[in-house]
């Protein structure tokens, strides 16, 4: 097994591209954070890209884009020794692993870190779209909408991620409207009660989310009806896969998803290194 650290997205890219495509459902999140690399370059931090060889074939990937952590959705068990030994020496201030739980775990511990899970996750697919009747409308949001997008997206990362790294929340909403993304709200009486994005897909696939119910508005419904309107936004751009991460320790959203007709297909989980 052989590991070839990357320079350029270019690079990269021409090495993993199709491989990637060829299986969006697994590499949702590599598909996406490289989109945006591709679209919005970095500014700060370069993005550590690895790929792993076996008899001249690309066998996997591994892919950081700072300040977040690894993504391991393409990192076979059998490179974990050798992206563990490569991280540390290349990137020993990542923060942590993301991934399919056997893949992300086997890394973590290849690391030979101290490490704690700070998230467990499940991923869904979409089968027949079945929207909820709920009181109220959605209607998509524009540039207009950007303070409150940023600030809910703040309350959202803060409850559900609070170990995410710090960013402008106006900024990163600013961002993902300008690449196209779909972010819907919902209003009851002229008021915006809850919010859901998407991602423009790639390679076929669409992921929802954040998917954000301030408090007092919750147990309404809402939440639902926001999904269910973007991930029609997703079908009608021309997505065959839209997915979505759901919190394994809300079982609320985990059923109001399977409601609207998403079936589950795996566990992901997080680690984050302790310090």
């Amino acid at each position: 097994m052989d590991a070839v650290v990357h320079s350029t997205l270019e690079s990269f890219d021409a090495a993993t591209h199709d491989r990637l495509a060829a299986d969006p459902v697994r590499n949702t999140i590599a598909l996406t954070s490289l989109d945006r690399l591709r679209r919005l370059p970095a500014t700060d931090a370069s993005p550590i890209l690895i790929t792993f060889h076996e008899n001249g074939e690309v066998v996997g990937s591994l892919v950081r884009t700072p300040p977040w952590p690894f993504q391991a959705a393409d990192l076979p068990l059998t490179a974990v020794d050798l992206a563990a030994r490569i991280a540390s020496e290349i990137d020993p201030d990542a923060p942590g692993v993301t991934g399919p739980r056997q893949r992300s775990e086997a890394f973590a511990t290849a690391t030979g870190k101290n490490f704690t899970e700070s998230l467990a996750t499940r991923l869904y697919r979409l089968g027949t779209l079945a929207p909820p009747t709920i009181e109220g409308s959605g209607r998509m949001a524009s540039e207009a909408d950007v303070e409150l997008l940023g600030a809910w997206r703040k309350s959202f990362t803060a409850e559900a991620v609070p170990e995410a790294p710090a960013e402008q929340g106006i900024e990163v909403m600013r961002s993902s409207l300008r690449l196209g993304n779909g972010h819907a709200l919902w209003e009851h009486n002229g008021v915006p009660v809850a919010w859901a994005a998407a991602s423009l897909p790639q390679a076929g696939m669409t992921r929802v989310g954040p998917v954000y119910t301030p408090p007092e508005h919750r147990r309404h419904g809402y939440g639902a009806a926001v999904s269910a309107m973007v991930s029609q936004w997703a079908l009608d751009q021309g997505a065959t896969d839209v997915l979505l991460f759901a919190d394994l320790t809300n079982p609320i959203s985990n059923s109001i998803y399977q409601r609207i007709g998403y079936e589950p297909l795996d566990d992901w989980a997080e680690f984050w290194w302790k310090h």
